[in-house]
C-alpha cells in the first residue's frame, strides 16, 4: 500500500513538475523594430554604367558574387584564392566551431551525468585501539578502521565501517557508478543554452560579415593595383615621349633653331617626369604585398605573376531599401544575435533566485573477497534527492541580474549603433560614387583640351610661332590630366566595391561552414 501510494503521489506530482519544466524564468527575447528611412537619400540620380541607379534592389544571388559584375576574370580568380586560403577567414571558421561546441557544453548541464568508479582498498587495524570492534556495534571505528571504512565510502558506495580484530588485515573490492540529475525546473540550463545557440549564431554572422569585407578588401586592393599600374605606364610612355622631345630639340639646337634654353628646359622636364616613376612602381609593387597577404600567401608571392592590365569597369548597382540591410548586413545580423543571447542570459542570472534540485544515485557492488563481488549479495544503493537554495549571500544575485540588464541594453544600444553606421556607410558611398563619377566626367573632357593644347604647342614651336615654355606647359598639364583621370577613375570604381560592402554583398549560405545551425 505504501509503494501504491507512492506512486499515486508522483503521479500527482508529475503535472506540476511539467509545468515547472516548461518555464524558464528572465524575459523572453522580442527582436527589436528599428526605424529606417523610407529610401536612400543619395539615389536621386539616373543610373548609368558604374553609378547607382533607382528601382528594385539586387537580389541575393547577385549580391553573393558581386564581383562578377566586373567582368574581370583575375579578380574572379583572386577572390576565390582569398576566400580559400586567407588567414582571417579560416580565424573565424575556427570561432564558430569552438561556439558550436560551447552550445553542446551549455546544453550537457540539461542532461544526467553517470561516472563509473572501482576501488581496491587494503586494511589493517591497528593492534593497540579496542575501536576496532566499534563496528559490530554500529559505530565508526577509530585509527586505522575509520579510515578504511573512509576510502571505501569516498568512491561513492556508501559501504559499512569496517570491523575486526585487532591488527586484522582485510581487503575492500568495489565497482559502482555515480549519477546525479539536476532538474532544470526553472530554466537556468535552457536560457544558458539559449544564449550560447545566439552567441554562436552571432559567430556566425560576424564570419560572414568577415567575408563581406575580405572580398571588399580584395576588389579594392586589386582596383587600386590595376591604377597604379597605369599611372606608371603612362607616365613611362610621356617619359619616352619626353626623351625623343629632347633629341629633336638638341637636333634643331645644333641647326641653330632652337637655343641652349630649350635643351635645359627640356632636360628638366625629363628628370621630373623621370622621378615619378620610383613611387610609382612602388606603389604597384605595395599592392601586389598585400593582395599576397589576403591570399595567406607571402607578400611577394604575387610580384612576377600578376601581369599588368586595363582597369576594369564598375557595374550600374540598384541600391535597394534601407530595410534591405536590417535582412542583409552581417554586422546588424550578428548585433541582433548578441542582443538575443544578452536577453537569455537575464534569464540565467535570475535562475539563481531559485532552488536548485538535484536527483542522485550511487548503486556499488562491495565486498572484502573478490570471489563473491559479483553477487546479488554485494549490491550496496544509496539515492535521494537533494535540494540547495542560497537564503543570503549579501546581494550577489541581485547584482548579477542587475549587471545581465545592463548588457542587455548596451547590446541594444550597440545593435542601434550598428544600424545607424550601416544607413551611413551607404549614404557616404551614394554620394561619393555620384561626386566620383561626375567628377569623371569633367576630367575626361579636361584630358581631351590638354590633349588637343598639347598637340596644337608642339606644332606651333615647330613654326616657330610660340617658345619652348609654352610647349613645357602644354606636356605638364596633359601627364597631369590624365594622372588625375586615371586616379579617379580608380575610386569610382571603388566607391562601387564600398558600396557593394554598404550593402552587405559577399556571402551566401553555399559555405557549409557559414550555414546557421537548425
Amino acid at each position: 500500500m505504501r509503494h501504491a501510494r507512492s506512486v499515486r503521489s508522483a503521479m500527482a506530482a508529475a503535472p506540476l513538475v511539467g509545468v515547472l519544466a516548461a518555464c524558464a524564468v528572465g524575459p523572453d527575447y522580442k527582436p527589436p523594430d528599428e526605424v529606417v528611412p523610407a529610401r536612400y537619400a543619395g539615389t536621386s540620380g539616373a543610373g548609368t554604367a558604374g553609378s547607382v541607379a533607382t528601382g528594385a534592389a539586387l537580389t541575393d544571388v547577385a549580391l553573393a558574387r558581386w564581383w562578377t559584375g566586373f567582368d574581370d576574370p583575375t579578380l574572379d580568380d583572386l577572390v576565390a584564392r582569398a576566400l580559400r586560403d586567407n588567414l582571417d577567414m579560416q580565424a573565424a571558421a575556427s570561432r564558430i566551431r569552438e561556439a558550436r561546441q560551447q552550445e553542446i557544453v551549455a546544453g550537457a548541464a540539461g542532461w544526467p551525468s553517470l561516472s563509473a568508479n572501482a576501488q581496491f582498498t587494503h586494511s589493517h587495524l591497528s593492534q593497540n585501539s579496542l575501536g576496532s570492534l566499534g563496528g559490530l556495534f554500529g559505530g565508526a571505528s577509530a585509527g586505522g578502521a575509520g579510515r578504511a571504512s573512509g576510502s571505501a565510502a569516498s568512491a561513492g558506495a556508501g559501504s559499512p565501517s569496517a570491523f575486526g580484530l585487532p591488527g586484522f588485515d582485510f581487503n575492500t573490492f568495489q565497482l559502482g557508478f555515480d549519477a546525479s540529475w539536476e532538474l532544470d525546473l526553472f530554466g537556468r540550463t535552457r536560457r544558458s543554452v539559449e544564449a550560447a545557440h545566439d552567441t554562436m549564431t552571432a559567430n556566425v554572422w560576424n564570419s560572414r560579415d568577415t567575408k563581406v569585407s575580405l572580398v571588399a578588401e580584395v576588389a579594392d586592393t586589386y582596383l587600386a593595383l590595376r591604377a597604379a599600374q597605369r599611372r606608371l605606364a603612362i607616365n613611362q610612355r610621356d617619359l619616352a615621349r619626353q626623351q625623343d622631345l629632347l633629341d629633336q630639340i638638341r637636333t634643331r639646337t645644333a641647326f641653330g633653331l632652337a637655343t641652349g634654353l630649350d635643351v635645359r628646359q627640356q632636360e628638366t622636364a625629363v628628370a621630373a617626369t623621370s622621378s615619378a616613376l620610383p613611387p610609382l612602381s612602388a606603389e604597384v609593387d605595395v599592392r601586389l604585398h598585400a593582395l599576397g597577404v589576403l591570399l595567406g600567401e607571402p607578400p611577394e608571392a604575387l610580384l612576377d605573376t600578376l601581369g599588368t592590365a586595363a582597369p576594369p569597369t564598375p557595374p550600374s548597382i540598384p541600391a535597394g531599401l534601407p530595410a534591405d540591410l536590417l535582412r542583409r548586413r552581417p554586422d546588424i545580423r550578428a548585433a541582433e544575435r548578441q542582443l538575443a543571447a544578452a536577453t537569455a542570459n537575464i534569464g540565467v542570472a535570475v535562475a539563481d533566485y531559485y532552488p536548485d534540485i538535484t536527483l542522485t544515485a550511487s548503486p556499488a557492488l562491495v565486498s572484502t573477497a573478490l570471489s563473491n563481488l559479483l553477487t546479488w549479495g554485494s549490491r550496496n544503493l544509496s539515492a535521494g534527492p537533494g535540494l540547495s537554495w542560497n537564503l543570503f549571500d549579501g546581494g550577489k544575485v541581485k547584482a548579477n541580474v542587475a549587471i545581465a540588464n545592463e548588457h542587455q541594453r548596451q547590446a541594444l544600444l550597440t545593435y542601434r549603433k550598428t544600424v545607424l553606421t550601416a544607413l551611413q556607410d551607404v549614404e557616404d558611398a551614394l554620394t561619393r560614387s555620384e561626386a566620383d563619377r561626375t567628377r569623371q566626367q569633367d576630367l575626361a573632357r579636361q584630358t581631351d583640351s590638354a590633349r588637343a593644347a598639347a598637340d596644337l604647342s608642339r606644332g606651333q614651336y615647330r613654326a616657330g610661332l610660340i617658345p619652348f615654355s609654352t610647349v613645357l606647359t602644354t606636356e605638364a598639364a596633359l601627364l597631369s590630366a590624365q594622372d588625375t583621370a586615371t586616379q579617379n577613375a580608380a575610386t569610382t570604381a571603388q566607391d562601387v566595391v564600398a558600396l557593394y560592402k554598404a550593402l552587405g554583398g559577399g556571402w551566401d549560405d553555399t559555405d557549409p561552414m557559414l550555414a546557421l545551425a537548425p
